[in-house]
């Protein structure tokens, strides 16, 4: 009995496909400076290679080794070896290159089709959610899921934005700063995984990096955001640009000093950051609202956050310590004495007892000021 098998593709689906043309533009600055390196490459591969096996030979290295970093720390917590996070930089590098070269190869080889192109994205597809997951790994951000969620699925709805783009315009377009210089972003990530080992990003201890990672959040995306806009945002309005992304910094240089204050934990997550969150998205939506109302909304966004946050925080540390912000209670009246405490005091030896009788000395000096 023969099994009825359902198409896919129509007649006039496989009609139009074979009558696509590629298109792309490219501006990216790691794009330019790479060429040299992947026409030597392809030159050094066999004529006889096919394109796609080029491409699927180096998505099966890099799953490989980023399945490797899940198995040491499936819950992206556990500090993966240093060895298996250099091995997993090497295996995005690796994918990176061929992924480079596979067009290379089928245009000199004279094997250039539509097939080859939806083979490569195809496969570009299933490589960035190992990458992020990679990168998360890397950083052991599985102590906060709230952002790990984020992270990998913002990758993945990038690159369908990115597509949808394409859909849209008929062109795939890639800007400064874009796929490449994220890959070398994470290989960077890794490497230095690698080096000092993925406690160096945690927040769990006194790593020295792990305040660099909020602080590339506002930072990062400024840059990407500036080099990618159509409508050039940051030269045509650079007052308000500097504004919306400096009061970021603000709120997350704000969050650093309450750290350092409270011998706490700095998260990574802010809720300022959905304000460059919304022109980011909107770029990948081929800027389907104009730039200059979404920076706008971004300033007013984050100058309300930091309002609220840095109003918050001094309310809470003025009910915790009785006192008031702008006014003090007893102009010219007893000053209120701290007492040292004990650790002071031991710390202190013979000084602290010294302070103690001078403070009591001084007592009556006190009281007579407030006759």
């Amino acid at each position: 009995m023969k099994l009825y098998k359902q198409r896919l593709l129509s007649d006039a689906q496989l009609k139009r496909l074979s009558e696509h043309q590629y298109s792309c533009q490219s501006c990216s600055i790691l794009d330019t400076f790479l060429q040299s390196y992947w026409n030597w490459l392809v030159s050094k591969v066999p004529i006889w290679l096919a394109p796609n096996l080029i491409t699927i030979l180096g998505l099966v290295i890099n799953i490989i080794t980023a399945l490797i970093l899940v198995w040491y720390s499936p819950d992206a917590k556990l500090e993966a070896p240093r060895w298996a996070c250099a091995l997993c930089g090497l295996g995005l590098f690796i994918y990176q290159s061929l992924d480079a070269i596979d067009g290379k190869q089928a245009r000199r080889t004279g094997t250039a089709n539509p097939l080859g192109e939806l083979f490569d994205h195809g496969c570009d597809s299933i490589s960035t959610v190992f990458v992020a997951l990679s990168a998360c790994i890397a950083v052991q951000l599985g102590y906060y899921p709230g952002w790990m969620f984020f992270q990998c699925f913002c990758a993945v709805t990038l690159f369908y934005c990115a597509h949808w783009q394409t859909y849209v315009s008929g062109t795939l377009r890639f800007g400064r700063v874009d796929v490449t210089e994220a890959q070398f972003t994470i290989m960077g990530i890794l490497a230095i995984s690698a080096i000092f080992g993925p406690s160096v990003w945690s927040t769990k201890g006194t790593s020295v990096l792990s305040p660099v990672i909020p602080f590339s959040m506002v930072l990062v995306p400024a840059f990407i955001i500036y080099q990618k806009s159509t409508q050039e945002i940051y030269q045509n309005h650079p007052a308000l640009y500097i504004l919306a992304f400096g009061l970021v910094a603000a709120k997350v240089t704000n969050r650093l000093v309450v750290a350092h204050m409270t011998k706490s934990e700095m998260d990574y997550m802010d809720w300022s950051l959905l304000g460059p969150t919304m022109l980011f998205l909107n770029q990948y939506f081929n800027t389907f609202v104009n730039e200059y109302y979404v920076l706008w909304l971004c300033l007013i966004w984050v100058s309300v956050d930091l309002m609220r946050y840095c109003y918050q925080i001094c309310q809470e540390i003025c009910d915790h310590l009785h006192i008031e912000l702008f006014r003090i209670p007893y102009p010219g009246g007893p000053q209120k004495v701290i007492p040292p405490t004990s650790s002071a005091l031991e710390k202190n030896g013979s000084g602290g007892k010294k302070q103690q009788s001078d403070e009591e000395d001084s007592m009556p000096l006190l009281d007579n000021a407030s006759h």
